[in-house]
């Protein structure tokens, strides 16, 4: 039993579960804890914090499971990658602060958003905000927009970017940078509003 399950793929262990078969979560976690976890700590540099993200990640996956309003069509790890990112951004948003990157080339989109009005106004703002930066987006550049893309929604590390797309990482990161600059100015040519 234990050997089918860990050679299933994530959308079989997904419905297994929702099934009612609790160990196709468990082999879940296990095969994507190391990605969801490195990536959590990777935005907080602290063990404790990035633990207890990640446990509260999982306990979203399981709700959101046990609802039945899952329909994500297969893509498990993009979809809690997501969750975690959010929560990340809720936990900068919860201490007041805008999160800290090391200059390692780490761009974020929500970076833009900083923080100041009351929460349930504030997520009607974000959530314009992001709807406004998305259609901003398809007005990049292909090569620009390739990229920001696979960063941002796809997680993909610049070197998976440079493999996928066929260029050096250092020309990954050149137009990671352009979209980013670009993007800005577009926002102020648009005047979207990013902080309150």
């Amino acid at each position: 039993m234990e050997n089918t399950l860990i050679k299933q793929d994530d959308a079989l262990l997904v419905s297994d579960y929702i099934n009612g078969n609790e160990r196709a979560l468990e082999t879940l976690v296990l095969r994507h804890k190391l990605k969801i976890y490195n990536f959590i700590y990777s935005k907080v540099f602290d063990r404790d914090t990035a633990e207890d993200i990640f446990q509260e990640t999982f306990i979203k996956v399981i709700k959101t499971l046990k609802r039945g309003v899952y329909n994500e069509e297969g893509k498990f790890l993009p979809w809690v990658m997501r969750i975690a990112h959010n929560l990340v951004i809720d936990y900068f948003r919860k201490n007041n602060r805008i999160p800290t990157f090391d200059n390692n080339e780490e761009y974020d989109i929500f970076q833009l958003i900083s923080d100041g009005s009351p929460t349930a106004e504030r997520s009607m703002i974000d959530e314009q905000v992001v709807e406004d930066l998305q259609k901003l987006i398809v007005e990049l550049p292909d090569d620009q927009k390739d990229v920001l893309t696979m960063r941002l929604y796809k997680d993909m590390s610049f070197k998976e970017i440079a493999e996928t797309t066929g260029v050096s990482i250092n020309t990954a990161l050149g137009r990671m940078r352009y979209a980013i600059i670009n993007l800005r100015k577009m926002v102020e040519e648009h005047q979207i509003i990013l902080s309150a």
